[in-house]
């Protein structure tokens, strides 16, 4: 059940990674930085969210993986923002040394 979640983990690294080896930044550090804002996110919509709904839908078997895999998704939509955050800090840096 968790397989989307890990996977997306590792995508997210990468992700970051690369970007960061593209603009000239520290990939190791963005990839971290990626990798917790995902962790982070992923696991207080699981305890938040999915530890509340999980008894009202507990007798749908579509709706109960949907659930489950909310977390992943709203941690993929924050790690989209933390990385579109670290993208505009370039660009202001850029502008500054400019």
């Amino acid at each position: 059940m968790l397989f989307l979640a890990k996977l997306a983990g590792v995508a997210v690294l990468v992700w970051f990674f690369l970007t960061a080896k593209s603009q000239g930044e520290q990939p190791y550090k963005w990839a971290i930085i990626g990798l917790i804002g995902y962790w982070t996110s992923w696991w207080a919509i699981k305890l938040t969210v999915v530890t509340a709904l999980a008894g009202i839908v507990a007798k749908s078997a579509t709706m109960s993986f949907i659930l489950i895999q909310l977390p992943a998704i709203c941690a993929i939509a924050v790690a989209f923002f933390i990385r579109k955050k670290l993208l505009s800090d370039i660009a202001k840096k850029q502008t500054v040394i400019d």
